[in-house]
């Protein structure tokens, strides 16, 4: 029984020892995001779209068209469409 705990203490030392590295890992990664757009912003790029953007390229067409048909209806219902699109 003894063995068998110690053995269940290092299993669950190793895993808390690699999700810390990890997250180290992750803290670093949205650092050196974070100065990217810092950049863009400096090249005068808006980062509340290029986040957008990055975002629509994570899927796939498909998705992407059935959200902006989703929006459009939406919005249509909210009059919110200009032009002669607007539907009831």
């Amino acid at each position: 029984m003894d063995e068998t705990t110690s053995f269940a203490q290092g299993q669950l030392r190793s895993l808390v020892e690699r999700i810390e590295k990890l997250e180290e890992e992750k803290a670093a990664t949205a650092a050196d995001i974070k100065e990217v757009y810092a950049e863009a912003k400096g090249h005068g790029f808006d980062t509340k779209i290029l986040r957008k953007v990055i975002s629509l390229r994570k899927k796939d067409r498909a998705e992407r068209e059935e959200e902006e048909a989703i929006l459009d209806l939406y919005l249509s219902a909210l009059g919110m469409l200009s032009g002669g699109s607007e539907a009831a």
